[in-house]
């Protein structure tokens, strides 16, 4: 881990792999920061890609070099094209994949890239430096703080947080904290944004 990147991302979800290969392929030096290294891209208790209205955004994501299609194709169990029985226009591919491959192929599709670096960790604010312009509002970015107390500077911060940020989860008439069940919430990161 350095103390510079180019960009950080926060959270490694299907958008911040998405991001940081973005990124990485456009020569930046990137940094992508999780709560769990394990979890990247960790897929939902449905780990299905494609369907009628995710398979769109699958394509789109294909077509801009995208690595969301791949991961699937990789991993998939099952593959299934839904509404055969209706027109053509209404058919759409759709995968079922392993979540423990899909997360691990993830993981080391992320780490293979030269200049990314994987961080586990919680980003608990986002540093700002005065600008030199009078107007007391412009500020510009200066870097990340973490839970563990490590400070990195950077050019941009994404943050792909997700249902994380600040999550708590219902059961019942109980509230807790958590961004999934037995996973940390991340806390902190939404204070600081203005």
């Amino acid at each position: 881990m350095k103390n510079y990147y180019d960009i950080i991302v926060v959270g490694a979800g299907h958008a911040g792999l998405e991001a940081a290969i973005a990124g990485t392929r456009m020569g930046f030096e990137v940094g992508v920061v999780s709560l769990d290294e394990n979890a990247i891209s960790r897929m939902s208790c449905n780990p299905a890609v494609g369907g009628t209205a995710k398979g769109h955004l699958v394509r789109e994501i294909d077509a801009l070099g995208g690595v969301m299609g791949e991961l699937a194709d990789k991993t998939g169990i099952q593959f299934k094209m839904l509404n055969k029985s209706k027109g053509p226009a209404v058919w759409s591919p759709r995968c079922q994949s392993d979540k423990e491959m899909y997360s691990s192929a993830a993981k080391e599709l992320l780490i293979s890239f030269p200049g990314l670096d994987l961080i586990q960790d919680m980003v608990k604010e986002i540093t700002f430096k005065e600008n030199k312009v009078k107007d007391i509002y412009r500020y510009t970015l200066s870097g990340i703080k973490t839970e563990s107390g490590k400070e990195i500077s950077c050019r941009a911060v994404i943050i792909t947080s997700g249902t994380f940020l600040n999550a708590v989860m219902h059961t019942g008439i109980e509230k807790t904290e958590g961004g999934r069940f037995g996973e940390k919430s991340a806390t902190g990161l939404s204070e600081c944004l203005f």
